[in-house]
């Protein structure tokens, strides 16, 4: 009997963490499989759901499943890379949506720098008029482009890098925003960070105040963690919360103005949840400054 030709190794790995979200993670390897996927792993890591998604991992046979049980998408990913050779490292998140070509062009970014992030447009999941929660997403949410190219970092749900950069940067660390707390200790070793407009994967918006409420409380935690905890660290920090409201005022005019909303009725709302949220958040931020909970 002939000896089975072993399988090629992989030129890239899709690495996507998953927790307890069974149909968005159907709908991502649906995407993902209009892809052209030659050479390519595909990993999804839950992170020991307490539903697991066997039906999931029953449709798509060709996809492979690993668990891992310490909490955190910082974990998951980690576990990922673990779990595979491949020398480029896709990374996409299970509620993201990739573009067709999603693969494609991330072959052809990857050789263009060290760390590449690419653009993530919002959908809504429910139908018209949009609430003020999906109508605020909708003009705010995921720019990518601002991230890189201001602020220096990039998000994990739309990512490509090398295994050599990751083993050199090391892991995504639990408990701080991971995503920027990863590219910035990539960049500060001197790897180089783009933008690439032409990567897409969409998201979806946050449907109501009590999903926008949750996403912010959690990113206001972990942007603390990378804040610092000594005395001037958390002054500054006090100083960034009295600014909120400010800031709502500074940015009233993009949502007053945005072409993404339709209408009056949701330029208003997205205002009405803007206010909503600065405030919200001012009230956080100090309350971490003065060393309580949130």
């Amino acid at each position: 009997m002939a000896t089975p030709k072993p399988k090629p190794q992989p030129k890239a790995a899709i690495i996507i963490p998953h927790y307890n979200d069974p149909d968005r993670l159907t709908r991502c390897l649906e995407a993902l499989s209009r892809n052209d996927l030659t050479g390519v792993e595909v990993l999804v890591v839950d992170n020991n759901s307490p539903q697991p998604p066997t039906d999931v991992q029953a449709r798509f046979a060709d996809t492979r499943f690993v668990v891992e049980t310490e909490k955190g998408a910082a974990a998951a990913r980690n576990r990922g890379v673990a779990e595979t050779i491949a020398p480029l490292l896709f990374f996409i998140d299970a509620d993201c949506v990739a573009a067709d070509d999603w693969v494609t062009k991330a072959h052809e970014v990857a050789p263009t720098a060290d760390l590449i992030g690419g653009r993530v447009d919002v959908f809504d999941e429910t139908p018209p008029p949009r609430s003020g929660a999906e109508a605020f997403e909708a003009v705010f949410a995921f720019n990518f482009q601002n991230y890189i190219e201001v602020q220096g970092f990039t998000g994990s749900g739309n990512l490509v890098t090398t295994r050599k950069v990751f083993e050199d940067v090391g892991g995504f660390r639990g408990g701080v925003s991971e995503d920027l707390d990863w590219s910035t200790r990539a960049v500060s070793k001197g790897y180089r960070l783009i933008y690439r407009d032409d990567l897409v994967v969409s998201h979806p918006s946050r449907s109501d105040w009590a999903a926008l409420r949750h996403k912010w409380l959690r990113l206001t935690q972990e942007l603390f963690g990378v804040n610092g905890n000594t005395p001037r660290d958390r002054a500054k920090w006090a100083l960034r919360a009295l600014a909120m409201p400010i800031s709502a005022v500074v940015h009233l005019p993009k949502v007053l103005g945005s072409d993404k909303l339709d209408g009056w009725g949701e330029k208003l709302r997205a205002a009405g949840t803007l206010f909503r949220l600065r405030f919200q958040r001012m009230i956080w931020m100090l309350r971490q400054a003065m060393g309580q909970s949130i």
